[in-house]
């Protein structure tokens, strides 16, 4: 899995930010290895020298053939911010393939009754 991280609004992008989280989302989100290519971080400071709730961080991962998943934490600092999305992200891709796996196992299968053909 790819992990990219972008930051803006006076969050240092440091190469040690980018193998962190890259560490943390391989780790934390290993069981979805093989459905996520790419992970989006965003981390952005909201009102910049307020201070306060407003350090954002915005994740989206990337599945071959579907639509991203993609959610956002707000919170008082950085670390909280990604680790708080790495969560929500966990939740959302679990819903996302699990509903997709129900989907599929819903489905009528073509060798449903294969042994009963029309006219029989």
């Amino acid at each position: 899995m790819y992990v990219e991280v972008n930051t803006s609004n006076g969050i240092e992008n440091k190469e040690t930010l980018q193998r962190w989280a890259t560490d943390y989302l391989n780790e934390h989100l290993a069981k979805y290895a093989q459905d996520v290519t790419t992970v989006e971080v965003q981390l952005t400071d909201e009102n910049h020298v307020k201070g306060g709730n407003d350090k954002r961080c915005m994740l989206e991962a990337r599945l071959p053939g579907r639509t991203p998943v993609a959610v956002t934490n707000i919170a008082v600092n950085q670390d909280l911010a990604f680790r708080g999305a790495a969560e929500k992200l966990d939740r959302a891709l679990e819903h996302a393939l699990g509903k997709l796996d129900r989907e599929h196992r819903d489905r009528e299968s073509i060798r449903k009754d294969a042994s009963v053909l029309p006219g029989q």
